[in-house]
């Protein structure tokens, strides 16, 4: 049976909970930033995040997770079947 094969990737992310809206800010040494309208409380801004993600990526929820980076601003995600390229040119391309 052959193993499955499905691209994945990681990203660095610098995070900003708290903002006007949600948005794709842009990319500072290979680190996309991102605001989010959702307050750092309960977990809320990291499910936005999460949510935000899978949206703009066209994925699933369930394919995309926080890494490292709970309760911090710079997270890394994993996104489940999109390389590293394509993950990069629907986050930071036109929406």
């Amino acid at each position: 049976m052959p193993m499955n094969s499905s691209p994945s990737c990681r990203l660095s992310l610098k995070v900003t909970p708290g903002a006007r809206q949600d948005e794709i800010v842009g990319e500072t040494d290979d680190v996309i930033r991102i605001k989010l309208h959702a307050p750092p409380a309960d977990g809320r801004a990291n499910a936005a995040l999460l949510e935000l993600l899978a949206r703009r990526l066209g994925v699933a929820k369930r394919d995309v997770r926080l890494i490292t980076g709970a309760a911090a601003r710079r997270k890394i995600v994993g996104i489940h079947g999109l390389a590293i390229d394509e993950a990069r040119r629907r986050l930071l391309g036109p929406s």
